[in-house]
């Protein structure tokens, strides 16, 4: 019998989110256990409901985006996304240079292929949200980690960054607000980040996504606009903000100086070509989006709001479990507390999610899903309502306390 294996360059790819500790809650779920699922963002399973004017776009729009756009997007949707941009002070000169997706994952990995020869290295945020390592991997690249310091609530080591930038080196990515980790970077760390790149001539990548699920009165900093003399790839998109992540509805955004980058922009293009175009119903949406709902998520994030509440019932709830420490996320939808595995028995973080998953049928992703060794981590995204995360917490103070040693 002949043998087809998988393909050798997909050897460093991996996706923890939805590894095997996911594939033994879907058996679990599929024999009628019911399994909290606290392990992936997904605001439509705990209720979230997009905004009226997005839905309400979304079904005006159907029998008039039946055929394709252009391959960078539809107009009034570029047009909208530009208009954000002038709002964040993000230097992006014309609609000619957005380009809507199927999801900003799409485009990440659009841009690497785009990219990347054998060998070159982008520099990674560890931890990160694991298809940037892959999308790297998979584009014949390699990613190098630079750290992000819990002890600094995981802001990124520049030290760190800066012996890790190699002849090799394309780009640095930037993750901000963080997934896993909910760290928000204050203008003076992107300074930093910005000046590197400009002192090794190197590109800026942008993942801001969870730009406008910024809590307790802090500023988001686009990074595009510390560096308009810089090449950035901006990436953003709906999916979170606006609570529809099943609409794919991402993009990306060429800012700042293309000198010398006018291969790699045309490779860009080549790519968003070949593909046609994105999903044309889901670009539809974006101008009542960006134009309309803006401000959407406000009430969600203050004091009282849904997501605020939720945030701080998890972190209330971890904090009281001894061998647990979490640092408090200012962004994003997640908390990633850190776990003292040898006091409870554990060898591996996964191990540790596996038992949790078992036992109290709580689903969780390890943090070495998020490509940190130290494998002591966990991740939350802080979806369910207030009351169940609270309960969810004492379930696992109850299943650690039982293991300590």
């Amino acid at each position: 019998m002949k043998i087809y294996d998988r393909a050798d360059r997909l050897s460093a790819v991996s996706y923890g989110i939805r590894g095997p500790v996911m594939q033994e809650a879907q058996k679990m779920m599929a024999s009628g256990v019911e399994v909290l699922r606290l392990n992936i963002g997904n605001p439509a399973v705990y209720g979230f409901r997009a905004p009226k004017a997005v839905s309400d776009a979304f079904m005006n729009c159907v029998m008039d985006t039946q055929g394709y756009s252009d391959s960078k997007g539809l107009l009034a949707a570029r047009e909208s996304i530009l208009r954000y941009c002038k709002k964040k002070n993000i230097p992006c000169a014309s609609v000619d240079d957005i380009y809507t997706g199927n999801g900003v994952s799409e485009l990440i990995i659009t841009t690497m292929q785009a990219l990347l020869n054998e060998g070159d290295e982008i520099l990674v945020p560890c931890p990160n949200y694991p298809l940037w390592t892959s999308a790297v991997s998979m584009s014949g690249g390699k990613p190098v980690h630079y750290i992000c310091d819990e002890s600094s609530e995981w802001l990124p080591d520049i030290e760190d960054m800066r012996k890790k930038i190699t002849p090799k080196t394309k780009g640095i990515l930037v993750i901000n607000p963080n997934n896993p980790t909910g760290a928000l970077y204050p203008r003076e760390i992107l300074e930093k980040i910005a000046d590197l790149a400009r002192e090794h001539h190197l590109i800026l990548f942008a993942d801001e996504i969870y730009d406008r699920i910024v809590m307790d009165g802090h500023e988001h900093v686009a990074l595009a606009s510390l560096a308009p003399d810089l090449l950035t790839i901006s990436y953003n998109g709906l999916s979170k903000s606006h609570l529809v992540c099943g609409f794919r509805s991402g993009w990306l955004c060429v800012c700042g100086n293309k000198a010398g980058a006018e291969g790699f922009l045309d490779g860009i293009k080549l790519l968003t070509s070949t593909r046609l175009c994105s999903n044309v119903p889901a670009q539809a949406i974006i101008p009542a989006a960006m134009d309309e709902c803006i401000e959407s998520t406000n009430d969600l994030i203050v004091p009282g709001g849904r997501l605020y509440e939720q945030r701080e019932a998890v972190c209330n709830g971890l904090s009281k479990i001894p061998g647990v420490s979490v640092v408090k996320p200012k962004g994003a939808l997640y908390v990633f507390p850190k776990v003292d595995m040898k006091r409870f028995g554990f060898e591996t973080d996964e191990q540790f999610a596996f038992e949790l998953l078992r036992e109290k049928h709580i689903l969780v992703t390890h943090g070495g899903g998020f490509n940190l060794p130290t494998a002591d981590h966990f991740r939350i995204a802080y979806l369910p309502q207030a009351e169940i995360l609270a309960d969810a917490c004492e379930k696992i103070g109850d299943f650690l306390g039982n293991r300590a040693k």
